[in-house]
């Protein structure tokens, strides 16, 4: 039996001020229902520590990361982040970030490892924007072609957002394949341009998501053929969702990580998840939708 590992810190539920629309509390909750209902074991989990500058710098300017740890950046440039700046808020970045990257190893190890948080793919190599510091996926990617840990890396990105920062730091490296399936009329309204970009419409329902997301995968998986996955599966494409534009239920976000899990177990190809976004009014539904990813793996790789 697989041992999937999860990486989490106390650090991941940062406090923010009160009313802020990011459900930072789904951090704390997602861990506590995944061990309550026995879907994951205390085991499992390991905290990362601080990620090494270097490993940083490879994927961000030093002249931007100098800016975040010197709370230096300008009011504009913080505003465009979303969240209030500070030692702690950085230091979380660098833990989510090593938590994404230590996961690639041992998702080497057991086929698939998850991140708790992460997926923080608006993040570019000089500045961050919609709760995205450091693009963590993107970090780890470069550091696992660097040290010829992945040859051809898929990045899957499933939130309703489009992954512009992960489009813009792999535009010119081949052996990145960027993959986003996102709103159409969804923030960034300005996108970048992915390897494959899908925009689907406004109210997008579980029939047509997954018909499309079945006719497209598979034929990816087929001709990039990767040897290493990173899978964002961000949960705001839920019908509930006030930052998302799309009409998936929780059995249709289910089904989506399935086959996405699935097409990577099949074809023996590890994979690293983090959660990416939801921002459904009600928190338990975004832990819900979260949860069931794990649920999936754990039904895979059991």
């Amino acid at each position: 039996m697989v041992m999937i590992r999860i990486a989490h810190h106390a650090v991941y539920a940062h406090p923010l001020p009160e009313g802020h629309r990011f459900p930072m509390a789904k951090y704390e909750l997602l861990p506590q229902q995944l061990l309550l209902e026995g879907t994951c074991r205390k085991e499992q989990f390991f905290a990362p520590k601080r990620i090494t500058d270097t490993y940083i710098t490879r994927t961000h300017s030093t002249d931007y990361y100098e800016q975040l740890n010197t709370l230096s950046l300008s009011k504009k440039e913080a505003r465009r982040i979303g969240f209030p700046l500070s030692a702690e808020l950085i230091e979380r970045e660098c833990i989510i970030a090593q938590g994404t990257l230590q996961g690639c190893i041992f998702a080497l190890e057991d086929g698939v490892a998850f991140n708790i948080a992460g997926g923080t793919h608006h993040a570019f190599y000089d500045r961050g924007e919609a709760f995205c510091l450091l693009n963590d996926q993107a970090i780890a990617a470069n550091y696992m072609l660097d040290n010829n840990l992945a040859k051809k890396i898929l990045i899957v990105d499933l939130d309703v957002h489009q992954g512009n920062g992960t489009a813009a730091l792999f535009q010119n490296n081949k052996a990145v394949f960027t993959f986003s399936v996102h709103g159409k009329a969804n923030y960034p309204f300005q996108k970048e341009k992915s390897d494959l970009d899908i925009a689907l419409a406004d109210n997008t329902k579980d029939a047509a998501y997954l018909s499309m997301l079945d006719e497209v995968l598979y034929k990816l998986f087929d001709n990039f053929e990767p040897n290493f996955v990173f899978y964002l599966s961000g949960v705001d494409v839920l019908k509930k969702d006030k930052l998302g534009r799309l009409s998936l239920s929780l059995e249709g976000s289910k089904k989506r990580d399935e086959m996405v899990l699935s097409a990577c177990y099949s074809r023996n190809i590890p994979v690293q998840c983090s959660m990416g976004g939801g921002y459904a009014p009600d928190v338990n539904v975004i832990v819900e939708a979260h949860a069931n990813t794990y649920r999936v793996a754990a039904d895979i790789y059991d």
